[in-house]
């Protein structure tokens, strides 16, 4: 059977991250392509991390139209340990995983993670309350004092400052980072946010926060430590053109009160 409302291995029909009427705070979404070399190891971290936590949590692992072992390692995951989903969302598009994470998750908060682990997972109760007393919106930041970059190629860091003037210029004024892969959404926004989103490919970052505040929801840039990893799943020319027209796209939407 084919199709995107397929699913999830067999722990699709189990009650995740729940134990009996208890309610789950935390939801991390990992969007997964071709991440078949270090989903294990960023998944056994993930849930070392939720396992010494005092709340419930659930992983959604979402692959997305991978041409490898994926989704096979995501579902063996599953059928291990009873707080991991494994979805898969056949068409390709990160933005589209991303969407199809959040709404389908069950959590207080949902927290979009990147498979690489670029900001090492034990930042990630810096997002949540009491920390960050009632989030609506939580970005990590690599733009903001405090945070701290390392190892980024300066050809990376070039074209990353030019992305964020851009989008500040057209589309976000004031934010520093848009882009970076960790993200907390409160679970009313995100269904607001994400059930808005028509931006599948890499932009949809700018694209869910220009919709958040748009509606006044407030937005908090965290600033984190950021390891770059050379295995990055972006295409440095390419990606950035299409990533460009669709800030264009964003803005031309929200002019005509898409979002609203």
């Amino acid at each position: 059977m084919q199709g995107d409302n397929v699913d999830t291995g067999k722990a699709a029909s189990k009650t995740v991250g729940r134990t009996g009427d208890d309610e789950v705070f935390l939801s991390i979404i990992i969007p997964a392509y071709n991440e078949q070399r270090r989903l294990g190891a960023s998944l056994k971290e993930v849930l070392g991390f939720l396992s010494g936590q005092q709340y419930i949590g659930e992983v959604l692992i979402v692959e997305n139209g991978s041409s490898d072992n994926t989704f096979e390692i995501a579902q063996s995951a599953a059928r291990e340990n009873p707080s991991v989903r494994a979805v898969r969302e056949q068409r390709r598009g990160k933005g589209r995983a991303v969407r199809r994470g959040m709404l389908e998750a069950r959590g207080k908060y949902r927290f979009l993670c990147d498979a690489d682990l670029s900001m090492p997972i034990d930042q990630v109760n810096r997002f949540l309350p009491p920390e960050l007393p009632d989030p609506e919106v939580a970005i990590a930041s690599r733009g903001v004092p405090g945070a701290i970059v390392y190892n980024r190629p300066a050809i990376r860091a070039l074209t990353a400052k030019w992305f964020n003037r851009l989008t500040r210029t057209i589309l976000l004024p004031g934010l520093k980072d848009t882009q970076c892969g960790f993200k907390c959404f409160r679970a009313d926004v995100a269904e607001f946010v994400f059930g808005r989103q028509v931006v599948d490919g890499m932009a949809f970052d700018a694209e869910v926060l220009c919709i958040a505040r748009r509606q006044g929801y407030r937005i908090v840039e965290v600033p984190i430590p950021w390891y770059f990893d050379a295995d990055s799943r972006v295409r440095l020319i390419t990606d950035s053109a299409r990533m460009a027209l669709d800030l264009l796209n964003v803005r031309r939407n929200c002019r005509r009160g898409i979002y609203d």
